[in-house]
């Protein structure tokens, strides 16, 4: 299959067919996801809590991003690869946030970048697009300003902070942002959000209306169970599974049982 391009995206949303996009951090995870047909693949910042174990994404590095970005690119086939700008590499200037996007696509592989932050990024958002670097804009709930919001709360619930989702939509679209995660806001809005906006939006605890919806991997598989949000869907549970095979390998060897014959060399 050839690689998901921009305008595929914005062909899927003319044509009223469902976005998908899923996270992945790894060459197998993103094999994975890639084989699948999901049509974007997020390097997420969201790879300090479910792969560094750490309490939010504010300590991921830049260099991390992109260890991981390069060997997600080097799995993807056909999936658009979105690297996700960590914490300040993209807030002090103007001048770095696009070196550092840039960077994304030149040393990772990615053909996007991500970022966090309405009307008060758009300024970032359009330089980093004028230097030809395809940007996915983020609001609502945005995990980098969790020390600002009070935690990891729904926005949007009241009418000031409605109205302030609604202009950092309408923002980041002017910026020239190619598409937007909305992310745990009440569902009506982001409807709201879905029919104001011609760029495709893609949700996240965002309800059905949105033109595609997006998952942290580890969260599908339900690799990651130090806390479950609202808006997850475990369609497995692979922790389960594979404790019980490590528990086996564990009794196997134990007992002797691993390796039997077929397992050694003549």
């Amino acid at each position: 299959m050839p690689k998901t391009t921009i305008l595929d995206i914005y062909k899927k949303k003319a044509e009223g067919k469902k976005i998908t996009m899923l996270t992945a951090y790894d060459f197998p995870t993103a094999q994975i996801v890639d084989q699948a047909g999901i049509d974007m693949i997020l390097v997420g910042d969201s790879l300090g809590m479910v792969v560094q174990g750490v309490s939010s994404t504010l300590p991921v590095t830049m260099d991390e991003m992109l260890y991981h970005s390069k060997m997600v690119s080097r799995a993807t086939a056909s999936a658009m690869v979105v690297g996700d700008m960590p914490f300040l590499s993209y807030q002090t200037h103007k001048a770095e946030a696009v070196r550092n996007a840039g960077r994304f696509l030149k040393e990772a592989g990615c053909e996007a970048v991500k970022l966090e932050g309405g009307s008060q990024m758009a300024e970032t958002i359009r330089a980093i697009v004028d230097a030809g670097i395809p940007v996915m804009a983020h609001i609502g709930l945005t995990p980098q300003y969790v020390h600002v919001l009070g935690g990891f709360k729904v926005q949007g619930k009241d009418e000031a902070t409605r109205q302030k989702v609604l202009a950092d939509a309408r923002a980041v679209q002017e910026a020239g942002a190619f598409s937007v995660v909305i992310e745990a806001i009440p569902a009506l809005l982001a409807k709201e959000i879905h029919e104001l906006l011609h760029i495709p939006t893609i949700g996240i605890g965002a309800g059905p209306d949105c033109d595609g919806q997006v998952l942290v991997l580890h969260d599908l598989l339900g690799l990651f169970d130090r806390f479950t949000p609202k808006f997850v869907k475990q369609y497995v549970k692979l922790k389960g599974l594979a404790l019980d095979a490590v528990r086996q390998y564990k009794d196997e060897v134990e007992t002797g049982a691993f390796p039997a014959e077929e397992h050694w060399f003549k």
